[in-house]
């Protein structure tokens, strides 16, 4: 058993040592951020609360506390963040019993969040509008994504080495860490290394703008200079503008791209894949209404299948 001393120990400083003892270096430093974040939320909701009064019904308020202003979702990862030191309390001897059992989560009820994406038209109206010259340009960054669901950092990590033009391919297996000092970064999970099928005309355009690039550097730009996200998505909202389509982010093309696949009839597990989820759970929760929507016309279809049987 540990010193009482110990046992004394305030909560949150407790968090904090653990937070910077097994997390920091050891995730990306945007995961580590929410780390520091959760810490900063235990000191506001329970300052004084010590680890030998952590028990099942403090656990408990904590967590309603947080969810009085948060969605349910957003409670669960607060939760998940927190579990992991108090199980490591538990086996020190610092807490007697794990309180984290049978915890309910709470939260408010979430706004309405349509994603934001562009049907089939609209896309195409878009592509067509792009400066697509001889040269390498941020019009190309965004005919790749859309025409691959690649995240923003996975896109900006793409070099030459990347391309299997043969066998009409890209893969996907780091990202570009230009949130901060620049560099290649490991990918958001291990789902998300993977290759993605391109066609034959983006084939084309990217074999002969790759020519003579160094193989394992950035195409779409010095990796020197600063990216930031707002500049690319300016370009973009632009470009939507004059074409007088809806007006969408980089990451609406990820979900335009996504889009277009369901209502081709692409099965939800060969769109998660392509686009490195880390399970179809994921993808069934992020395009929610699109498969409600198309469950729609399968009711349909499933009647008229059934009438014609007569």
């Amino acid at each position: 058993m540990k010193e009482n001393g110990e046992k004394s120990e305030l909560f949150c400083d407790y968090y904090e040592r653990w937070i910077e003892v097994y997390k920091n270096g050891a995730v990306r430093e945007i995961t580590m951020s929410k780390y520091r974040m959760t810490h900063k939320w235990i000191k506001k909701l329970v300052l004084n609360l010590k680890l030998k009064d952590l028990d099942r019904i403090e656990y408990q308020k904590l967590l309603n506390a947080y969810a009085k202003t948060h969605e349910r979702q957003t409670t669960m990862d607060f939760h998940h963040q927190i579990k992991g030191a108090i199980l490591d309390a538990v086996d020190e001897g610092l807490i007697d019993k794990n309180p984290t059992r049978k915890a309910i989560i709470k939260g408010k009820i979430p706004g309405s969040k349509k994603i934001k994406y562009l049907n089939q038209f609209q896309i195409q109206i878009l592509l067509s509008s792009l400066d697509l010259g001889n040269e390498m340009n941020w019009d190309y960054f965004i005919l790749l994504i859309a025409k691959t669901g690649m995240r923003f950092s996975e896109a900006l990590a793409i070099t030459p080495n990347d391309f299997d033009f043969r066998n009409q391919s890209v893969s996907v297996s780091k990202t570009w860490n230009y949130k901060e000092q620049g560099g290649f970064a490991p990918t958001k999970n291990q789902s998300s290394v993977r290759k993605i099928q391109i066609d034959w005309q983006t084939v084309m355009q990217f074999a002969s703008l790759t020519k003579g690039m160094l193989l394992d550097e950035p195409i779409f730009f010095e990796k020197d200079k600063k990216i930031y996200n707002s500049t690319i998505n300016d370009r973009l909202e632009r470009h939507c503008k004059k074409c007088e389509v809806p007006v969408i982010s980089i990451h609406g093309l990820r979900h335009t791209h996504a889009s277009l696949l369901f209502f081709a009839g692409v099965s939800t597990p060969s769109v998660a894949r392509r686009l490195g989820h880390s399970s179809i759970n994921t993808t069934q929760k992020t395009y929610l209404h699109i498969i409600q929507e198309l469950e729609n016309k399968d009711v349909d279809l499933v009647m008229r299948t059934l009438s014609s049987l007569y």
